[in-house]
């Protein structure tokens, strides 16, 4: 893994939004439902940029603040030009232009937790930077979360 600062200009997403922890979210595999209705009422989303999925990831900045106990919001969707004709039972989320450490995670997405790990912990410990409160994760034609080879790019908010 090789971090890299990168600023990133602001872009909308529409897409589904859910609140849980990580351990609701395994065990009621409440992503893969939300990916899996995503890619349903794909052609519902107008405007596309691309075909890549985005998962953004927000989190409420208090004290001692563990992914595994404490919800946090989760908005899965599409990046458009213009949020416009919002289909039902999907929202609109802006990402504010930022700057962000990104890494790409290579291998299965179960060992997900080690890029993140890395960045919050181990790259964060050694740089001056502090989160800035979210996340997102690219899921492109690299993503294939159950082989070897899978590869997701991981931007995380700094300040």
């Amino acid at each position: 893994m090789n971090p890299q600062l990168k600023s990133i200009d602001a872009f909308t997403v529409i897409g589904y939004q859910l609140k849980a922890n990580l351990q609701e979210i395994e065990e009621q595999q409440l992503g893969k439902k939300t990916l899996h209705r995503l890619l349903e009422n794909q052609s519902l989303v107008q405007q596309r940029v691309g075909e890549e999925i985005y998962l953004i990831q927000l989190y409420d900045m208090k004290p001692n603040f563990n992914p595994n106990v404490d919800r946090f919001t989760q908005v899965i969707g599409y990046k458009v030009a213009e949020p416009k004709d919002v289909p039902a039972e999907m929202i609109v989320h802006t990402v504010p232009s930022h700057q962000y450490v990104m890494a790409t995670h290579r291998g299965l997405e179960a060992e997900l937790y080690k890029t993140y790990d890395a960045l919050y912990g181990t790259w964060m410990g050694k740089q001056p930077y502090q989160p800035a409160g979210y996340d997102f994760e690219v899921w492109d034609e690299r993503y294939k979360p159950d082989e070897a080879t899978n590869e997701i790019d991981v931007y995380v908010a700094i300040r």
